[in-house]
């Protein structure tokens, strides 16, 4: 029986990946190297094995009949080598590694950040990578460990750990109402700016949540001349700014309301909220540090006040 050095377990992980993408180029700008190198060590692996994995054109690359059989039980055997991993790791009794999460402009500046550092305090060998951005994010193609995104994912493979429903009201300037009126029903709404976010997930507008006297849910559709791409953060500067109304999270309003720099509208329509959620992989085992992570932040989040 032949067994793997450490080079040629390194060409069957590239190998993998560029069978998974389609491209020696792809596979090789995410596993930080160059598509020459993925090319040569693809090729030795080819001439180790006396087959041909790829069918090779100048645009793109894709399985031989004899590649597929092989990328499918070199997957699972990597998997199985994951788990392992992760087995391991879930019983250290000091959690430590790399964490790499995933989590909106919003609730990262105004929930996740501020808890960073006692967490960190706590469990000093955890290393922390953060992406803040609103795009959705593919966790085994990008590599995180953990995403914190607004509803319940779709995703079965993905498990959910409920943060909070945040409740959420409209808002403006003092300076902005004194110059427009201030409306006090949604048919008002059509005589005043009113600040579009665009969710980039699906390049569509992100609805207005209200609820009307009888306590029924409204969603409410709009066109507005003021939209604001990619980064919810621009919707909530121009509102502040006097640029128009914008809806808002109440936990992230509330400090800006008692200083009297902004006030809260529409009040017999409030009452809705939107849910935070803790996602991850579904795995048999988790590592200590993604364990720790989830149970100190649903533990920290669930015990801060919500106002509304």
């Amino acid at each position: 029986m032949r067994s793997l050095d450490p080079v040629q377990l390194g060409s069957i992980e590239q190998f993998c990946k560029a069978a998974e993408l389609g491209s020696f180029t792809a596979a090789a700008e995410f596993l930080g190297l160059t598509p020459a190198s993925v090319s040569r060590s693809i090729r030795r692996l080819e001439e180790r094995l006396g087959v041909r994995l790829f069918f090779r054109s100048t645009r793109s690359v894709r399985l031989t009949p004899e590649g597929a059989i092989y990328q499918q039980e070199c997957q699972r055997a990597l998997e199985q080598i994951s788990e392992a991993e992760r087995l391991i790791t879930g019983q250290q009794k000091v959690p430590s590694g790399l964490l790499r999460i995933s989590v909106g402009t919003l609730y990262a500046n105004y929930r996740l950040l501020p808890l960073i550092p006692e967490f960190t305090a706590t469990y000093p060998q955890i290393e922390l990578e953060l992406s803040i951005s609103n795009r959705l994010v593919d966790f085994v193609e990008e590599g995180y460990d953990l995403a914190v995104r607004l509803g319940v994912p779709r995703d079965s493979r993905l498990i959910a750990h409920k943060l909070e429903d945040a409740s959420v009201g409209v808002f403006a300037t003092p300076a902005y109402l004194a110059r427009h009126g201030t409306p006090h029903t949604l048919a008002d709404l059509e005589q005043h700016d009113c600040l579009q976010f665009i969710l980039p997930s699906t390049g569509r507008p992100m609805p207005w949540i209200f609820r009307d006297e009888q306590g029924q849910d409204i969603d409410h559709h709009f066109r507005s001349r003021l939209r604001i791409l990619d980064d919810a953060l621009g919707t909530m500067s121009l509102g502040c700014a006097g640029g128009g109304l914008f809806q808002l999270y109440h936990f992230i309003a509330a400090p800006a309301v008692a200083r009297g720099e902004l006030v809260e509208i529409l009040k017999p329509y409030a009452g809705r909220s939107r849910q935070f959620n803790l996602l991850y992989p579904q795995n048999r085992h988790l590592s200590a540090r993604v364990r720790a992570f989830v149970e100190f932040v649903v533990g920290r989040v669930r015990h801060t006040p919500n106002p509304g």
